[in-house]
């Protein structure tokens, strides 16, 4: 199989935090790995801009010990990281005040395409944008990208997007959720809308129910005062689980067309259902075999901030009425694993009266780690001694079906930032999308927050809270393994 490489114009992007944790541990590395697949045409630039007192080669050893540290030995060839290493530039800059920005617009090129990374606090959103168009440095084809958190509830979201809005056009704006850059989430769509053998199954008629779940070993070390701040709902639930959600309960779009896309998804937020309080269980990871639990990373000792929450919602439309689309997403669990599992529903009538061992047809959309998909399928199990059904995979591994090929394949953030060069927002959220998602949010936790509710304890290294369990045993149903 050969891979193609889609080109992208010439251009000049400038990341704002570029000496920032993000941009060393994804931005740079993955645009240093965009060069080497021949996507930085011709004479294209990347600025860094951060307040650091710094010159351009005291920058490019910065971006050069990224590389080192995260980019792959077998990809770090000398050649082409001083090649990359020659269309970086940086300018010391600051970011509420005056200092920098005069020289930032010199350092600017005209017929080029211009794009700006906000790798900053959402905080300082407003100041940027407000400089970019004051200095005269974006034009009306510029392009910005923000990181989420896109607000922390309805109000705090309108705002930053009239700030936004002040200075950019709706079609400038790009807020980048790295879930949605990744293979398999786009091979979703694909699933569903290239082929017919799932599109017509795709509705209540033939579907049981949905999990979606995003779990992970880590807990908030380092991240405490943040966290406590956001917690599982808002750092998990109402941006990338949503987007999750949005994708595998949307209609089909008229095309494939960026708009045509993010209205889909816009009806599936508006359609979900208020969630009441017995379908929600929230939960923090205590201490255990030597490990210091949640609270002691917490600056208030006393918190309700939940590192766990796992949620039954329902989307009220003709397709998905009935279908329970359960949620779960934890810090400190048993494994690091994302993934969508759609169970499908039992045969209309079953033939095989003495048969043992049957299971629902599940599709498993893996997003981390080993991206991929199983199909669970019944088949006979050989031998004599009657009909014993057993399930097996139909596997999809994207590194057994690429090969070679498969470290090829761009991470979320290089394919993420390259179509923000190539002017394609079908992968980003619109900002009606933010908002629709904080007015279905804002009452879950304001409904938490007014009753005092304390999230339940759970075991690190465990699956969750044990009411997580019965939020699924109630309903004759039980939550899928948590394995790596």
């Amino acid at each position: 199989m050969v891979s193609r490489v889609i080109p992208v114009d010439v251009f000049d992007l400038v990341i704002f935090g570029g000496t920032g944790d993000l941009a060393r541990r994804k931005i740079l590395p993955g645009l240093y790995r965009r060069f080497v697949a021949g996507q930085m045409p011709g004479d294209s630039r990347i600025i860094g801009a951060a307040r650091a007192d710094l010159t351009d080669e005291g920058f490019r050893e910065q971006v050069r010990a990224a590389i080192a540290e995260f980019v792959p030995k077998a990809r770090q060839d000398q050649a082409a990281i001083e090649g990359f290493l020659g269309r970086i530039h940086y300018v010391s800059i600051d970011a509420t005040g005056t200092g920098g920005w005069a020289a930032l617009k010199a350092l600017m090129r005209e017929n080029v395409v211009r794009a700006f990374y906000f790798s900053v606090a959402p905080s300082l959103f407003g100041d940027i944008a407000q400089r970019l168009s004051e200095y005269g440095i974006a034009d009306a084809w510029s392009r910005i990208v923000v990181e989420k958190p896109f607000g922390r509830d309805l109000a705090s979201a309108k705002a930053l997007n009239a700030v936004l809005a002040k200075h950019f056009n709706e079609t400038q704006i790009y807020r980048i959720d790295h879930y949605l850059g990744k293979e398999t989430v786009q091979n979703l769509m694909a699933v569903r809308f290239a082929n017919i053998l799932f599109e017509p199954l795709w509705k209540a008629e033939y579907i049981d129910h949905v999990q979606i779940t995003v779990a992970e070993t880590v807990g908030v070390d380092g991240r405490g005062a943040y966290y406590d701040k956001s917690g599982a709902m808002r750092d998990m639930v109402q941006n990338h689980m949503m987007q999750l959600l949005c994708l595998i309960a949307m209609e089909p779009p008229y095309h494939f067309d960026p708009d045509a896309v993010r209205d889909e998804k816009l009806k599936v937020i508006r359609a979900l259902k208020p969630v009441p309080k017995e379908d929600i269980v929230r939960g923090q990871y205590g201490a255990g075999k030597g490990e210091k639990g949640y609270l002691v990373h917490s600056e208030n000792p006393a918190s309700k901030t939940e590192s766990y929450i796992a949620l039954k919602v329902q989307v009220s439309n003709w397709r998905w009425q009935g279908v329970p689309f359960y949620l779960r997403t934890g810090k400190r669990l048993r494994a690091r694993a994302s993934e969508i599992a759609i169970t499908f529903r039992q045969p209309p009538h079953a033939i095989f009266d003495d048969a043992t061992g049957w299971h629902a047809n599940v599709l498993v959309i893996r997003l981390q780690p080993n991206e991929g998909m199983d199909l669970m399928v019944m088949i006979k199990e050989p031998g004599p001694g009657g009909m014993r059904l057993m399930q097996v995979p139909l596997d999809m591994s994207f590194a057994d079906a690429l090969g070679a090929e498969a470290d090829d394949v761009p991470d979320a953030y290089e394919r993420l930032i390259m179509d923000v060069i190539r002017g394609n927002q079908t992968l980003f959220m619109r900002g009606d999308e933010v908002e629709a998602a904080w007015a279905w949010t804002d009452p879950i936790i304001q409904g938490w927050e007014a009753r005092g509710d304390r999230p339940q304890t759970y075991d690190p290294g465990s699956s969750g809270p044990e009411d997580a369990l019965m939020l699924m045993h109630r309903d004759g149903r039980r939550w899928r393994e948590i394995r790596e």
